[in-house]
Formats: structure tokens, C-alpha cells, sequence
């Protein structure tokens, strides 16, 4: 049994690996792994902690290249009609579609390829985008959150039509819904935290601890949204 088990657990790390959201969550993992083991080692062990520095900039670099063409999927969404959220569903899919054009004159810049000037201010509006998106992605996740929660609670009360198990298999289907929204929501709200600490800098977004919790929790969540199930 726990043979199988652990060959269920490989067949699906396997099937996550092989997507490039997974690959980038793995190595966001290493990210800010690195960065806290950075923060932890840099009194105590300068050896050590130069070595957590250079894993942390390269994971990052690394994590810029696999996004590459990432853009054309907030362009590709705008192209298309924005459904029921409209104005919401736009300004969040321009912020994504900026954030990634940006982000790859910013690592052009840092690997030498483009002026080294031109990074900071790519990483800049690459940031600034980032965030518009992330605002209003929450605010539709919250939107559907809500109705969710007042369906179910419809649902429960015997309201709304539906009989036996097509009524729990709505209702199951809500919850599981739920789950992934609020794990998206946690996802985009750490990775604002980051952001904001890209365009004002400040004592507690740029605080090593804080970056470093927040990209794990970004990360992890992404876990959790994409392992298959």
C-alpha cells in the first residue's frame, strides 16, 4: 500500500513538473528558501550566507526566463470579450500582461544582454502592473467568493431547487471552488506585498523575513492550486 501510495505521489509531481506554473513554483520555493536562509546565515556564517545569496539570484533569474511569452496570455485575455466582471476583468489582465512584458527587459538588464540602467526601471513598471492585476484578480475572486457562500447557504436551507445528492454535489463543488479562490487570493496578496516593496520600498515590505514568508506562502499556494488531483 504505501508503495503505491509513494508511486501515486511521483506520478503526480511528475504530471505538476511537466507544467511550467509548476516549475516555477518549485523554483519560486527555492527562491525564498534561500532568501530566508540568507537572512538567518549573515551574521553568523558569511560563507554561508553568500552561497543562500547566489541560489536566491539565480532562482529568481531563472524564474524570469520560464515566464517568457507569459505576457501573451494577459494580451490573448483582453482580445477576447471580458465576460461579467468587464471593466474588473480588463484592468486585471492589462496589469498581468504589463507585469510580464516588463519583467523581461528587466532580466535582459541584469544578465547584461540590454543596459544595466534599464532594470530597475523595467523591474519598476513590471512591478507597478503586477499589483494593478493582483487588486482587482482579488476583488473577482471576493465577487465569486460571496456568491458562493450565499448559494450554499440557499442551498442548505432548501432553497434554490435540487433534491439529495445533486444538492451535495453542489454544494461540495462550491466548497472546492472556495478553496481554490481563497488559495489564489493568498497567493495574490503575498506577491502584492512583494510588489509594493518593488515600487515604495519600506521597512516592513523590504524586511527580509517578510519577503521571504510572503513568496513561500505565494508559492505553496500555487502548490496547492496546481498538484494535480
Amino acid at each position: 500500500m504505501s508503495g503505491g501510495g509513494a508511486g501515486d505521489t511521483l506520478d503526480k509531481l511528475v504530471v505538476f513538473l511537466a507544467k511550467r506554473d509548476g516549475v516555477d513554483k518549485l523554483v519560486k520555493t527555492y527562491q525564498y528558501v534561500s532568501k530566508l536562509a540568507h537572512w538567518a546565515a549573515e551574521t553568523s556564517h558569511p560563507g554561508l550566507a553568500g552561497r543562500a545569496k547566489s541560489w536566491e539570484t539565480a532562482a529568481g533569474l531563472s524564474r524570469k526566463v520560464f515566464r517568457s511569452g507569459r505576457s501573451l496570455t494577459g494580451f490573448n485575455a483582453l482580445r477576447r470579450s471580458p465576460g461579467e466582471f468587464g471593466a474588473l476583468a480588463v484592468l486585471a489582465n492589462a496589469g498581468e500582461m504589463v507585469y510580464f512584458f516588463f519583467d523581461h527587459f528587466t532580466w535582459l538588464s541584469r544578465v547584461g544582454v540590454l543596459e544595466p540602467w534599464l532594470a530597475r526601471r523595467a523591474s519598476f513598471v513590471s512591478a507597478f502592473g503586477e499589483c494593478v492585476g493582483y487588486v482587482f484578480f482579488i476583488a473577482m475572486d471576493f465577487i465569486v467568493i460571496r456568491r458562493g457562500i450565499r448559494r450554499e447557504r440557499a442551498l442548505l436551507r432548501g432553497e434554490g431547487g435540487g433534491e439529495g445528492k445533486e444538492k451535495e454535489g453542489e454544494v461540495r463543488m462550491i466548497r472546492a471552488d472556495r478553496v481554490m479562490r481563497l488559495m489564489g487570493t493568498a497567493a495574490n496578496l503575498a506577491d502584492l506585498v512583494i510588489g509594493v516593496a518593488d515600487i515604495e520600498p519600506n521597512p516592513f515590505c523590504n524586511h527580509a523575513v517578510t519577503l521571504g514568508v510572503s513568496g513561500l506562502v505565494s508559492a505553496w499556494a500555487g502548490w496547492y492550486r496546481n498538484w494535480p488531483s
